[in-house]
């Protein structure tokens, strides 16, 4: 395997960065986008980072900034349409979130920023209605992330994003977020579909709870669409009655997302999913693990996620503060897996990758 740096700051106060997605175009061009800017894992500064690779990961370019809204831009997901098309998602917490758990300030401050988050803190409650616009959005790029449009909002969340199916549309696999829905159901695990490039979304249906679970241990989702055309589903669980308190259930539909299987437990230690189809046929879950020993893996399925192997080790670290791991095939049918960790002994963590194939975990 080898391991290599995205983005990492080693100067300043913003130093912090995290949840990221990878993608790759039909040009072998990487796009990893996650939020950064930050003084830590809670806090109001984030913006939103684009990188890029044209060299399969050797090298990355500076960071473009794609949203520095007043509030803080978190969990970038990322989606290739084809085209030079590129479907960002991301998430603002309205700003009384942090003013409600001003402990923040506290853990991610020193003498000289104390004053500052403070002071920021105090200055919300003069905050308009307009730029206290949070929720859960997309923007879509059609020049390779060189421009963005107007950011639309939509009701549900995943810090992966959607997926676009083989028919063309999008699917979002996603936890309701601040949706303007009076229907829906605060916190529960939706599916929908846009046949527009995100500018407009339809319900599909609600995933059950698993049993004894509720919308308080059920968090970031993802999905794939298998060659069979049964999309697959995998959700972040937490809390009390989940194994090691943090793990994945599964789940599946066969009839495009508009009803989804009873989910059960996958019962490994690590959160949220990300899935990827390799050409090979395998099928690749990544995932973090928050207890130790730390660090980002995987596992692969041969039966379309019915089974899954051993656990594969991507990486190791000492901290639990990791993860959201996401993998992209490259032209020469090697993986890359991007995601956040801290670097060596820094303080702050970066964007991190493992670069690896399957012949070297068989």
């Amino acid at each position: 395997m080898e391991y290599g740096i995205i983005g990492r700051s080693d100067g300043g106060f913003y130093r912090y960065q995290g949840w990221p997605t990878v993608c790759i175009d039909e040009n072998g061009v990487l796009y990893v986008a996650c939020s950064g800017n930050r003084l830590g894992h809670l806090c109001t500064y984030g913006k939103n980072f684009l990188y890029k690779s044209f060299d399969g990961g050797k090298s990355w370019t500076p960071p473009m900034i794609i949203n520095d809204t007043k509030l803080d831009d978190r969990d970038a997901g990322l989606t290739y349409l084809g085209d030079g098309k590129l479907l960002l998602t991301y998430f603002c917490h309205p700003w009384q979130f942090y003013d409600g758990s001003r402990q923040w300030i506290n853990g991610y401050t020193d003498a000289v920023t104390l004053p500052m988050a403070t002071g920021l803190m105090d200055g919300y409650a003069n905050l308009s209605e307009e730029d206290n616009a949070y929720g859960s959005f997309v923007r879509l790029s059609r020049n390779y992330g060189n421009s963005w449009e107007k950011a639309v909002k939509v009701p549900v969340s995943a810090p992966h994003g959607p997926i676009k199916l083989k028919n063309g549309k999008l699917f979002f696999f996603g936890k309701e977020f601040h949706s303007d829905d009076p229907e829906m159901e605060g916190g529960a695990i939706y599916a929908f579909e846009s046949d527009d490039e995100g500018s407009t979304w339809t319900k599909l249906c609600m995933v059950d709870f698993p049993d004894g679970l509720t919308r308080k241990n059920m968090h970031e989702p993802h999905a794939i669409e298998l060659p069979n055309g049964r999309i697959l589903g995998a959700i972040r669980a937490q809390g009390e009655g989940v194994p090691h308190g943090f793990s994945m259930y599964l789940c599946h539909s066969d009839d495009g997302g508009r009803s989804f299987t009873h989910p059960t437990c996958l019962g490994v230690s690590g959160s949220p999913p990300h899935f990827m189809l390799h050409s090979s046929g395998a099928l690749i879950l990544t995932y973090a693990r928050r207890e130790a020993p730390f660090g980002e893996r995987a596992m692969i399925s041969y039966d379309g996620g019915k089974t899954f192997g051993d656990e594969i080790v991507l990486s190791t670290a000492y901290i639990g503060d990791l993860g959201y791991p996401s993998t992209v095939e490259l032209p020469d049918g090697s993986l890359l897996t991007a995601y956040y960790e801290r670097y060596k002994d820094d303080k702050f963590t970066s964007i991190l990758y493992t670069k690896w194939t399957l012949d070297e975990i068989k």
